[in-house]
């Protein structure tokens, strides 16, 4: 393992009701009616075909994220199944998968799943040869260790990753994003990289991404591509980011990985 990097980045009121005495009628002597006081309202009777029915437990299960009891059977930690409550709590904050390769959340706004892809669940050419490729260690805001890629210095930049998008909410619409630094000197990036994302059934969406002018020592995300996620067409989909034909060595990237979230609408 490398040095670890300087900076750390991530990420009812109770209605009383007042009841009514009603007394007897007489049918000789009428009774007059009740008088209410201040504190006194009339009690609504609605008829029975309006009365809201009680939720059941299978209604209030629904709430539950897509998928979590497979997605979490990966987790590196126990994962709080006492009560619902404590459950959604700590898959809000993000539970960690596959020695600390992976990292599954939910967005509290629109309840949909979201993903992490630490670089050491992506496959890096050369990423073992410590001439091209340096592993350093990172801890994130929970304090959770993970690993980055650090470029030392390649010609040929190829990075790939795959993940099964029967694992995202389906109907939410998702971008994939790779996240990176470029340090200060970065050089050798005035050819602009490649990036591509290939989903289920082989529909493909692929740009070229400047990285020459881009912010240094900071994480940013590199966009790929988007889709709306489907239970029905899911399967594997594959992410990659590469640069071989411009024959130029690079160095100053590192790789922490790919993020799989819901786009922000504006």
């Amino acid at each position: 393992m490398g040095a670890e990097l300087s900076r750390e980045v991530d990420e009812e009121p109770h209605n009383h009701q007042h009841q009514q005495l009603l007394r007897p009628q007489s049918q000789s002597q009428p009774q007059p009616q009740p008088q209410l006081s201040r504190t006194q309202s009339p009690q609504l009777r609605r008829p029975q075909s309006q009365l809201q029915p009680q939720p059941q437990p299978q209604q209030l299960m629904m709430n539950l994220p897509h998928r979590y009891e497979d997605i979490l059977k990966g987790a590196d930690s126990p994962v709080h199944t006492s009560s619902k409550e404590k459950l959604l709590d700590q898959l809000y904050s993000g539970v960690f998968l596959d020695h600390n390769t992976k990292k599954y959340w939910i967005e509290e706004k629109s309840n949909s799943n979201c993903f992490m892809l630490y670089a050491r669940a992506l496959s890096i050419t050369w990423a073992e040869n410590q001439h091209y490729w340096k592993w350093v260690t990172q801890k994130e805001s929970s304090g959770t260790i993970i690993e980055v890629a650090e470029l030392e210095r390649v010609c040929w930049l190829e990075v790939h990753g795959k993940f099964d998008t029967r694992n995202l909410s389906p109907g939410t619409l998702y971008e994939v994003s790779f996240i990176v630094m470029l340090k200060d000197p970065a050089q050798g990036w005035e050819v602009p990289v490649n990036v591509r994302l290939v989903l289920p059934g082989g529909k493909k969406q692929q740009h070229k991404e400047s990285l020459i002018e881009k912010l240094r020592m900071q994480w940013i995300e590199i966009p790929v591509g988007e889709f709306v996620a489907s239970e029905k067409d899911g399967g594997e989909m594959e992410v990659s980011l590469y640069e071989y034909e411009g024959g130029m060595w690079k160095q100053g990237l590192v790789i922490k990985g790919v993020a799989i979230k819901p786009k922000e609408l504006s």
